[in-house]
């Protein structure tokens, strides 16, 4: 029982560890300095004043977004970023517009005039490429929350503490996976503590999911599919599951198209549904009409729920995923495969663990290299154990194939125009929770280095925090002070309230440590009480009275 509450206390801080992180990134983050943060917004803003959804490649930029973006010096540089262009105005050297001079979003200005023609990378809005339910959920939380009408920058905020909320489940999901797929053993409860801190180990998703972005419900639809799939594969092979199964999918797939590549995950998680350790062919055999039936509504249910979507846009537009944007890339003789390879390969690494800001703040490739060798090492541990092997196999299909469809995506447009494209590894974060999980099925770590792991991840995110804000604020020459006096200039909050921020994440990252020490003395104490009743226990059963000797 002890052991339980300590698990339980412990998950939890570590969870709160992990939404600090993200609130810390919320706040620290210029704005709209990352991805198509604009377009996310501003789709967003559509759906709240009843601006409909348009075709792909007809929505436009609306005047309170073209107004804020310049209030926010977005096309200024970085101080630190990889590149260094001097004809452009640097951030340090751009005065933020003071509190009461920022636009206000309204009615008159949150939605473009109805005549705007012509297009240009600044006034088109890619996002209706993809489907609405993130942007009508988010609209849902402006009208909530009363900030549908408010300051550019409250706007923004509240837009991103929305994504911090959808993150708020990742780790218990990570965390619920691993436990569920070993089960009653020993390491089930440290391994899923590690997964679910796992996500400290990647900066990239906090900065990431704590923007505007459809990201953040795609990860958390592919973390609550993850978790089911592994409900499947110990043998869940109930109706109520498969409904889930469906609806998680069917969310994520109204989602993003990169939810569909769940599916050969699920189908397989079916075929080898409670086999382990059984003959695979001859179970396949006698129970092969449940394992459909259940497939069947999983599909039917998706389909219901968001596949729909997809085959709308084939109908319609005649494309699964019509294209956003007009090709704007003058085709130029591509430089070979070699090219290609290492470049691709290159980028969606570096993007995956630390590409800050919209992608100019880089981490030394030492970083990134060493974080994907780490990842990839551990994921070989679970897949060479006997007893995990299968169920690694089949959870890593999901990040393996968001994987190839980025390749393939990119190489198609290389063919076609010599560029490459498209290739950033937030594209994987639908697969962050079963990366966590696999890796924590290869570390196997006992209760003991709980506290040591987790508070690696803390130091981990910490430090990616102070990189950041030393790449985005600290000008050259300048002292932390200035740096400091920058961020609470732009910020809309004041320097007190960004100070709290910075201590409740402290205060969280040692909460954490500590109930995870609290959990691995517990453990432990707890296995060491069955080793010393064991020769008593044996004494008993020798002596056959039943008395304790």
């Amino acid at each position: 029982m002890r052991d339980a509450t300590g698990y339980r206390a412990a998950l939890t801080a570590i969870t709160l560890l992990v939404v600090a992180v993200a609130a810390a990134w919320a706040v620290l983050t210029p704005a709209f300095r990352a991805p198509d943060e604009p377009q996310h917004v501003n789709s967003v803003l559509r759906l709240a004043y009843d601006g409909g959804w348009p075709a792909p490649g007809e929505a436009r930029m609306s005047p309170a977004m073209n107004g804020a973006r310049r209030q926010a010096a977005l096309e200024s540089d970085l101080p630190w970023p990889h590149w260094n262009r001097h004809d452009v105005v640097q951030y340090t050297d751009v005065e933020p517009v003071p509190d009461e001079e920022r636009l206000v979003v309204a009615a008159d200005n949150a939605l473009p005039a109805p005549a705007s023609g012509g297009w240009s990378l600044d006034t088109v809005d890619q996002m209706t490429q993809h489907p609405p339910l993130y942007y009508a959920a988010a609209a849902a939380w402006l009208h909530a929350t009363g900030t549908a009408d408010a300051r550019w920058d409250h706007l923004l905020l509240s837009l991103r503490l929305f994504d911090v909320l959808l993150l708020v489940p990742l780790p218990l999901l990570a965390a619920a996976t691993a436990r569920t797929l070993l089960g009653d053993r020993p390491e089930a409860r440290p391994a899923a503590l590690v997964a679910a801190g796992g996500v400290l180990f990647v900066p990239m998703s906090a900065h990431i999911l704590s923007s505007v972005t459809n990201d953040a419900l795609v990860t958390l639809s592919g973390a609550v599919i993850t978790w089911l799939v592994a409900r499947v594969l110990r043998g869940d092979l109930g109706w109520r599951t498969a409904v889930a199964l469906g609806v998680a999918l069917g969310v994520g797939l109204l989602t993003k198209v990169m939810a569909a590549f769940a599916v050969p995950m699920v189908v397989l998680a079916y075929l080898l549904a409670g086999t382990i350790g059984r003959p695979v062919l001859a179970d396949l055999r006698r129970t092969w009409w449940p394992r459909a039936v259940r497939m069947l509504v999983v599909g039917l249910v998706a389909f219901a729920a968001g596949g729909w979507w997809w085959l709308r846009n084939l109908l319609v537009f005649g494309a699964v995923q019509p294209v956003g944007i007009p090709e704007r890339w003058e085709p130029v003789p591509n430089a070979g495969l070699g090219h290609f390879v290492t470049t691709v390969v290159t980028a969606v690494t570096r993007s995956f663990f630390g590409d800050f800001g919209w992608l100019e703040l880089r981490v030394s490739p030492v970083v990134f290299w060493g974080g994907a060798t780490v990842v990839a090492a551990l994921c070989a541990a679970a897949l060479v154990r006997r007893d995990s092997r299968t169920e690694a196999a089949v959870l890593l299909l999901l990040p393996v194939a968001l994987w190839v469809s980025i390749v393939a995506n990119a190489w198609r447009h290389y063919v076609e125009t010599g560029w490459i494209t498209a290739v950033q590894g937030r594209y994987l974060f639908a697969g962050l929770a079963a990366l966590a999980a696999v890796a924590a099925l290869g570390i196997r770590p006992r209760a003991v280095a709980v506290p040591w792991i987790v508070a690696g991840g803390g130091v981990v995110a910490a430090v990616s925090l102070v990189f950041a804000f030393r790449g985005m604020y600290w000008g050259h020459a300048e002292s932390a002070a200035d740096a400091a006096a920058r961020l609470a200039g732009w910020s809309p909050l004041s320097p007190g309230q960004l100070a709290a921020v910075g201590a409740l994440t402290c205060v969280a990252g040692a909460v954490a440590v500590g109930t995870c020490v609290r959990f691995a003395v517990v453990a432990s104490t707890s296995r060491a009480v069955p080793m010393t009743a064991a020769p008593a226990s044996t004494a008993t059963r020798t002596d056959g009275t039943g008395a304790s000797v």
